[in-house]
């Protein structure tokens, strides 16, 4: 692998495992919510919160942390507003106290604060809006979470950057993964350039699932599978702890997580399964730090050419990308982890995504799931070939293919999940 190469796989890894607290979408809310009051210079009477379709699913029905059990954009804005820290950034409520809590639930009460639809046509849009008196300012997200592109107070642009649409400028290039490459990265990577992010992927991921696994929270996926099937098999501990992390992240926990391809569901799915098979196994801590590398640049390389948000549920990539970890900690090299990738997206691509809530886990575990069975039927000689459904012949056309049909495929449904999320 060429230096340049080389460094941007670096790179992809250090700009994707980011901390974050609560679910992704609604603290991106709460962090332009900071930004807008801190415009301001003051506490706002009235607010907008114009959004995506997007944007209001992955809202409506999941716990704000920090907020003593909200839910929903006037919630997740106004905490931001009220108590949020915008240096922070996807922490913006880390610091939040209980005093700020009830504050805000007094603002909620007082202040006016409104939900409109974005008319952009862009999948990923937050503006918030604030007016005290004859002053107003405003923030804007748009694209990912972090990327800021406009603040302003009255007519004064304090941010005003160019809007890329998917391309994400600022960041490495993610469209420079293959399967063949990543397996390459794998194995010749020097750990101390990756040793950083990957120990606090580690160390989040496992507290939050650990978390979910030693108090109630939703609907409890990963205690159900427990009870159910017992811990003696590491595959349903691998689900189960994946699970557990989401049980806890969706209901409210407010421990951090390391999230990948902007999500901390995904972050879970694709690091707590291969360190729960990792201990299984007596793996090593480099082959492990390998494994996870593999793990989570299949899961950015399949969700590259689905977009941040879609109608296709991207537990599934994270998922799939958690065999292919697995498949190395066993192993398996690039033959190995291409078809593990294959036959995993066969088998569960069609998952809805629709929105962040308590039934993440369960897609989390099926998902997982259907990563683990892609490698050992492989293993045992079996295989999806190219043209059993979407599935094509080589590994980066069936990545290809799903990217087609999640990002173009499923913009009705898209459309559909959320008139029907909202009632109309």
């Amino acid at each position: 692998m060429n230096r340049e190469l080389y460094d941007t796989y670096v790179q992809i890894l250090k700009d994707e495992l980011l901390p974050a607290m609560g679910c992704t979408e609604p603290v991106a809310v709460a962090y332009a919510g900071a930004l807008a009051r801190e415009a301001l210079g003051k506490l706002p009477e009235r607010v907008e919160i114009v959004v995506s379709r997007n944007i209001v699913k992955n809202v409506k029905s999941v716990v704000v942390p920090n907020t003593g059990g909200l839910r929903g954009l006037e919630a997740a804005a106004a905490i931001g507003i009220v108590a949020g820290d915008p240096k922070g950034q996807l922490e913006v409520l880390s610091k939040v106290t209980e005093k700020q809590i009830e504050e805000t639930k007094e603002y909620m009460n007082h202040a006016s604060l409104r939900v409109i639809p974005s008319e952009s046509g862009l999948i990923f849009d937050i503006c918030i809006r604030v007016y005290s008196g004859s002053d107003s300012a405003a923030a804007r997200i748009v694209d990912y979470h972090t990327n800021v592109v406009m603040v302003k107070k009255n007519e004064d642009y304090l941010i005003n950057r160019e809007i890329t649409g998917r391309t994400e400028s600022s960041m490495a290039d993610q469209s420079l993964l293959t399967v063949k490459d990543i397996c390459e990265f794998a194995e010749t990577v020097d750990i101390d350039d990756v040793r950083e992010v990957l120990d606090r992927q580690i160390s989040y991921n496992m507290a939050i699932a650990q978390e979910g696994m030693k108090h109630s929270y939703g609907a409890n996926i990963g205690k159900v599978l427990l009870d159910i099937y017992g811990d003696s098999d590491v595959k349903i501990r691998a689900k189960a702890m994946a699970a557990a992390g989401s049980d806890a992240r969706m209901n409210g926990c407010e421990l951090p997580v390391v999230i990948c391809s902007g999500s901390g569901n995904q972050g879970m799915t694709a690091s707590v399964p291969v360190i729960i098979y990792a201990q299984e196994l007596g793996s090593t801590q480099e082959d492990l730090y390998r494994a996870l590398v593999v793990s989570n640049l299949s899961t950015l390389h399949i969700k590259q050419g689905i977009g941040r948000l879609s109608a296709y549920c991207g537990a599934v990539g994270a998922g799939c990308g958690a065999g292919a970890g697995i498949a190395w900690l066993h192993g398996g090299r690039y033959e190995e982890i291409a078809h593990t990738l294959v036959n995993g997206l066969a088998i569960i691509s069609g998952t809805i995504c629709d929105g962040a809530k308590a039934s993440c886990a369960a897609k989390i575990a099926s998902s997982v799931d259907a990563g683990i069975l892609g490698y050992f039927m492989y293993k045992e000689g079996q295989q999806f070939r190219g043209g059993d459904g979407i599935v094509k012949k080589g590994v980066e056309n069936t990545i290809r293919s799903v990217g087609i049909l999640a990002s173009e495929g499923m913009q009705e449904t898209d459309r559909e999940i959320v008139r029907i999320m909202i009632g109309e």
